[in-house]
């Protein structure tokens, strides 16, 4: 009997050490710290941006939030400590790729070039590349922007392809990078810039929230194809991918994943 009892006791503690030794990659970084790292943006309504009370919240939140549980649970935490970490355009590839942050939930497009830095969960959304404008302006299309100053957010896949329009169409637009949206759409409010090139989800919500959002027209033309947005996460991590994707899969196949779309996108 005492025997087998310890037969026993030996075998649970390797299946304890086996399970232990499997933990790779961000698994196993946030097994030990016992916290995990959000990236989020400062003005990326409604995915990822600062309330009244520079807290972050959103779309993108709420998605990080539901895959912050799942890991929770799967790690068998009764309480996993949340960081929160600012991210631009410009900054949120590199703080994913240097272990800054674990997860970027914000407004970032999924694309074969980024693939080969970072990689992504399931899409959470589809966006085009458009621009916004005073209704004053009277700018009824792209080719109408020849000549003037345009600004896009740094970093963004958005002032590549005005670049790239630029060049291709011989518009001569002046293109000024801006550090985050809110200064891009600043730009067009005070004057300082025509049009403001960025995805279409991202100017709504910024003409929304305008003091003035009858003053605003969001283009028809678009610089771009359709392309999905997804959480961000490290590349080469396949342990912390797959539990993240089924952490997402369960959500999106969910009451609560619909109920939370609802209330970003089609609550009054």
């Amino acid at each position: 009997m005492k025997r087998t009892l310890i037969s026993m006791l030996v075998a649970g503690m390797a299946v304890t050490t086996a399970d232990a030794q499997e933990l790779t990659g961000t698994l196993k970084k946030i097994k030990e710290t016992g916290s995990i790292t959000l990236g989020f943006r400062e003005s990326s309504i409604p995915f990822s941006y600062l309330d009244d009370k520079q807290m972050p919240v959103g779309y993108a939140m709420d998605i990080c939030g539901k895959i912050v549980d799942a890991l929770k649970k799967e790690l068998k935490f009764d309480k996993l400590d949340v960081k929160l970490n600012a991210v631009t355009s410009a900054t949120r590839i590199p703080l994913m790729a240097n272990g800054t942050i674990d997860l970027e939930c914000g407004s970032t497009t999924n694309n074969a070039e980024r693939q080969k830095q970072v990689s992504y969960t399931y899409s959470h959304f589809v966006t085009a590349s458009r621009y916004v404008t005073k209704a004053a302006a009277n700018i009824k299309k792209i080719d109408d922007l020849k000549g003037k100053t345009i600004v896009s957010t740094a970093g963004s896949t958005n002032i590549k392809q005005a670049t790239e329009a630029n060049a291709a169409k011989g518009l001569g637009m002046t293109i000024i990078p801006a550090k985050d949206h809110a200064e891009a759409f600043l730009m067009v409010e005070t004057d300082r810039a025509a049009a403001f090139v960025m995805d279409d989800i991202i100017i709504a919500g910024l003409i929304a929230t305008s003091k003035s959002p009858a003053a605003y027209v969001l283009s028809t033309d678009a610089f771009s194809l359709p392309e999905p947005y997804g959480i961000m996460l490290r590349r080469e991590d396949p342990a912390f991918k797959k539990a993240v994707d089924q952490a997402v899969a369960a959500l999106y196949k969910s009451p609560e994943g619909v109920a939370i779309y609802n209330k970003w996108f089609t609550a009054a």
